[in-house]
């Protein structure tokens, strides 16, 4: 594993080992709060030799939780909020972010990043691209990717449809060969990219590093940035899956806004979940499916515990096959050639 500052400590309770039951992913979080703080305060003190923190707040679970963490670990005065909202953000989100940085008691700032977005790809340049695929699109409507639901249920291709709400309320959709993937979310990434940008300059004022906010499940499918929400300085919670995560946000008194909003990307102008997105698998059941799979748990065992069949949990895994494999290089560092003795 070549990703910079992760935090791999143990993530089970004593005693469950390899075993996957309905409590596999409990954690005491407690004992977690407190090992991932220090493990915060190692890297940002010894490694670093830095004096602070500076996180992206989105208004979302993950960056909640790493923000409380890293008060813990540094005290409120040492760590720093960006809130990096663009034209196309959902207002939810920075009002959320706020209200965390105020609860928390940091210092925060709020950048709107579309001059910085502007500047690499107008805006109108995506927008040209997508009436290539559906003519009746124009700048005031809005947009999504998606891939198909209900995995568990059915099998399906894994492929993504743009899907365009007009101005009159009717959806248009058009399924997306690669090509025009890649374009849609090369621009989506410049976005990611570029809050990227200015945490760093934020960091290198302050002599402080930029903690992530990139949990297991995300890591190990893939679903992040590189040199975007994937560029930063350490990624403390890169070992604790989603589930985990939401039993941290309730032992630190996260707001119950964010800990009961659904979690979103917030990356396209017409809203979507994180499931309907990426995932395509509910976060009840993807978790403990994640885990099975990562831990070589036979699929007729995860059918059992979790009350599916045994051919929904082989679509399962073989969908984390399939993304574990693509996005590999996500997780890799820049590869280089040796010089020859």
């Amino acid at each position: 594993m070549a990703y910079p500052g992760v935090c791999m400590q143990g993530l089970l309770r004593e005693g469950h080992f390899m075993e996957l039951n309905i409590h596999t992913l409990e954690i005491d979080p407690e004992r977690e709060a407190s090992r991932t703080a220090e493990f915060i305060r190692d890297r940002v003190k010894s490694s670093y030799r830095r004096t602070g923190a500076v996180v992206g707040l989105s208004g979302g679970i993950d960056s909640a939780v790493i923000s409380e963490l890293a008060v813990r670990a540094l005290g409120k005065e040492n760590v720093t909020g960006l809130i990096l909202p663009e034209t196309e953000s959902n207002p939810v989100s920075c009002r959320f972010a706020e209200k965390h940085a105020e609860k928390l008691g940091i210092g925060y700032r709020v950048i709107d990043i579309t001059p910085t977005v502007e500047s690499i790809c107008p805006y109108r340049k995506r927008d040209d691209f997508i009436r290539e695929l559906i003519p009746e699109y124009t700048s005031g409507c809005r947009y999504n990717i998606a891939l198909p639901a209900d995995l568990l249920e059915r099998d399906s291709f894994s492929f993504y449809v743009l899907k365009v709400q007009l101005s009159d309320g009717t959806v248009k959709t058009k399924r997306l060969n690669a090509e025009a993937f890649r374009k849609i979310t090369s621009f989506a990434n410049i976005k990611i990219r570029s809050r990227m940008v200015h945490l760093y300059a934020e960091a290198e004022q302050r002599n402080a590093v930029v903690v992530g906010t990139t949990n297991r499940t995300e890591y190990l499918l893939g679903d992040f940035c590189k040199y975007g929400d994937g560029g930063t300085d350490i990624e403390p919670i890169a070992h604790l899956y989603k589930n985990q995560i939401y039993q941290l946000a309730e032992y630190l008194g996260v707001i119950r806004e964010i800990i009961e909003r659904t979690p979103s990307p917030d990356t396209f102008s017409l809203p979507v979940s994180d499931q309907e997105f990426f995932f395509r698998i509910p976060f009840t059941k993807l978790d403990h499916l994640l885990f099975a799979w990562e831990h070589g748990i036979p699929a007729e065992k995860a059918a059992e515990v979790l009350g599916l069949s045994r051919e929904a949990v082989m679509r399962a895994f073989t969908d984390f096959t399939t993304k574990n494999r693509s996005t590999a290089h996500l997780r890799e560092m820049p590869g280089s050639m040796e010089k020859a003795s």
